[in-house]
């Protein structure tokens, strides 16, 4: 059997390690943007870690009269100002990790301006993170749901912060770091990427590199 390639994934708000971990693996990366929008998955939503323990940061979005519209036409709501908020709790979460002053003023924008669309708005956080994290693969979008690019790996439903939706993965073996909370919490796996860039900086892709392990 040929191994695959290529990497099909959903879009992510601040995606996970394992998500970078697996564009990081792959020569060719794929992003959904024909499915219908799914609820409580990183689509919307980042996971870092705080002062007492994981937190979860949600970018609300426009409650339809169509309960199924596809992700690239979802809207982002600002009914509330949820990016003053996930900033200030980031700033906190980090301001004391080694490299977050070097890389706050890449990242600060995306809290400031609004955006229309989700799927836009994480894309252009991916581009940023790519050449941050100095990762090479090429991304490309679907051309049509449940049409898998040929020699793909698809991971659209698998990566997830709900234990139970997340499927077992023997490619992914977390690489341990200091963490900011290490020593209140020990290592935390797996959590958004910003996590590992705030505290190991440049060795973030060396680190990301040794996460993934191709199966025969």
């Amino acid at each position: 059997m040929i191994p695959p390639t290529g990497i099909l994934l959903s879009t992510a708000y601040f995606a996970p390690v394992r998500y970078f971990a697996s564009l990081a693996a792959f020569s060719e990366g794929y992003i959904e943007q024909h499915e219908h929008f799914i609820k409580q998955t990183y689509r919307n939503r980042a996971v870092i870690l705080g002062a007492n323990g994981p937190v979860s940061l949600i970018v609300p979005v426009e409650k339809g009269r169509e309960q199924k519209i596809r992700i690239k036409d979802l809207r982002i709501s600002y009914d509330e100002e949820w990016q003053r908020n996930h900033w200030r709790t980031i700033f906190s979460a980090y301001n004391s990790s080694p490299f977050f002053e070097y890389y706050a003023d890449d990242l600060e924008p995306f809290f400031q301006k609004k955006h229309e669309f989700l799927f836009d708005f994480n894309q252009q956080i991916m581009d940023t993170l790519m050449e941050i994290l100095e990762l090479q693969t090429p991304i490309n979008l679907t051309a049509g749901f449940e049409e898998i690019p040929e020699g793909s790996l698809n991971l659209r439903e698998k990566i997830s912060p709900k234990a139970h939706r997340s499927a077992p993965d023997n490619h992914f073996i977390p690489q341990p770091y200091t963490q900011v909370f290490g020593e209140k919490f020990g290592f935390t796996a797996d959590l958004s990427i910003l996590d590992l860039l705030f505290n190991e900086g440049p060795s973030a892709h060396s680190i990301l590199m040794d996460s993934w392990q191709q199966i025969d």
